[in-house]
């Protein structure tokens, strides 16, 4: 892997493959980004970009297990074998989106384990409104981890989220679509913020935002030892939650559904769906189907 702020393989600068081959989606630049993110006190502690690698996720993974400190960022301007939930592909173009991932250890802060489950759903929070200030866009939240833009009075997926825990760390990972094109999207449901009518698709100030703002959730969240309350993190999703008001249907790991209306979000980032014959029901885990717009 070679940082992006080296040239270097794949292909010359110039040529085929090369860093301004396409000189409508620029490349990150790792040193102006250290400069601006990477301060004495902040969270932020390395911040590399590479040209390509399978999954930022999988690399940072290792990374944590070697020891790596909280804080450190990877970004890659490709994703070859980038995964989403259920080991799901996620495919696109060379520097048309945001691919990184972040090493968070947050029981060094004396966070309990259990209140680990909300870093997905802080993240989502973060990278939703860091997006909507800076791009112009509204974004909206779908349980578990997706994030969702509106394409011709369509919803539409644009990101999604991965946390994966490795002994004391958590690595969670971030891919969203930014200058995609119709004919360039992985299926047509998907969507992008070009799509969504940004104001720019500049992919600097937009990852400086998303960055700056998962630091100042994620400390206000460690100063609570993780209570979604206090710190307003469950507050604040619900408000975003584009699955709450709606019927859905939950697709169960290892099979099974249910349905229901979803009408909360709980203390544990559980989705509560009231079924039929009243009775609540809280989901932890699923693939959630929208079946009527929200009231």
């Amino acid at each position: 892997m070679a940082p992006s702020d080296t040239p270097g393989s794949p292909g010359t600068p110039n040529g085929p493959g090369g860093r301004w081959s396409d000189l409508e989606r620029p490349p990150l630049v790792a040193t102006a980004l250290r400069r601006a993110l990477v301060r004495p006190g902040g969270l932020w502690t390395e911040l590399d970009v590479v040209l390509a690698t399978g999954s930022t996720n999988t690399d940072l993974v290792a990374r944590a297990t070697a020891g790596a400190p909280e804080g450190v960022v990877l970004i890659a301007e490709e994703q070859t074998a980038g995964r989403g939930r259920l080991d799901r592909a996620w495919t696109a173009p060379p520097r048309s989106g945001l691919f990184f991932s972040v090493l968070l250890r947050p029981g060094a802060a004396g966070v309990p384990a259990e209140r680990w489950g909300w870093l997905p759903l802080l993240a989502g929070v973060a990278t939703a409104g860091a997006l909507s200030r800076t791009a112009g866009v509204d974004t909206a939240l779908k349980w578990p981890n997706d994030l969702l833009v509106t394409v011709d009075g369509q919803e539409r997926k644009f990101g999604g989220i991965l946390a994966e825990r490795t002994g004391d760390a958590v690595v969670v990972g971030v891919g969203l679509n930014v200058s995609l094109r119709a004919e360039e999207l992985p299926v047509p449901t998907a969507g992008s913020l070009a799509l969504a009518g940004a104001a720019h698709t500049d992919r600097d100030p937009l990852l400086r935002a998303v960055l700056r703002s998962i630091e100042e959730w994620y400390g206000e969240w460690r100063r609570f030892e993780g209570d979604p309350g206090p710190c307003g993190l469950q507050e604040t999703y619900a408000a975003g939650c584009a699955t709450l008001g709606r019927r859905v249907r939950a697709e169960l790991p290892g099979g099974g559904e249910r349905v229901g209306e979803a009408v909360a979000v709980d203390g544990d980032g559980r989705l509560v769906l009231a079924t039929e014959g009243g009775v609540q029901e809280p989901v932890s885990a699923g693939d959630i189907v929208h079946l009527r717009p929200a009231s």
